[in-house]
């Protein structure tokens, strides 16, 4: 590289900046039916699905002309849906760290809790903090990330917490902690 090019307060022989280091991943906090779950879809994907679609792309491939042949291609496009799922879970289950909560004694919040909570407006809901990937609104199951796992984390019955939403900040009473078994 020609020197005109350069700045006069550089030189060729500066090192480039350092790459920054690789994050370890982050905690992905599951209970034990959680990891269940996962471990049988890795299964149910590896040992059953794949080898129907690899049958069915196998038929499809040997009847002839591939480049119209809808089986073949579609059947190769599940297969990569299939493989990119099963990378997923398998990354999933090694980062996981399998929290054994149920019958716990703790009057405090904390991941596995099932928190029975009251708004300002009287209105009563029930959630049990569990990992990311176990989430489901409709039966009151919120990630240990989330805004209102939160504000409930490492407080007991009868204190009043703030939970932050976009609509505003609202005020939870906190009636009863619990940690049974999450199924």
């Amino acid at each position: 590289m020609s020197k005109a090019f350069l700045r006069e307060d550089e030189s060729e022989d500066t090192a480039p900046p350092p790459a920054a280091e690789p994050s370890a991943p982050p905690r992905n906090y599951i209970t034990p039916a959680g990891f269940a779950r996962l471990a049988a879809e890795r299964k149910q994907l590896v040992e059953v699905e794949r080898p129907q679609v690899v049958r069915t792309v196998a038929w499809a491939a040997a009847n002839g002309d591939r480049s119209e042949n809808a089986d073949y291609q579609y059947g190769k496009k599940r297969l990569r849906e299939i493989d990119r799922r099963v990378r997923f879970l398998i990354r999933r289950l090694e980062n996981a760290e399998v929290v054994h909560s149920a019958g716990r004694d703790e009057e405090r919040v904390f991941f596995g809790a099932t928190v029975r909570v009251r708004a300002q407006d009287g209105g009563e809901r029930q959630v049990s903090i569990v990992g990311a990937d176990e989430v489901d609104a409709a039966r009151g199951r919120v990630s240990w990330l989330s805004p209102i796992a939160r504000a409930l984390l490492k407080a007991r019955a009868g204190d009043t917490v703030t939970l932050r939403t976009p609509a505003g900040e609202e005020a939870l009473e906190i009636l009863d902690v619990s940690y049974p078994g999450i199924d």
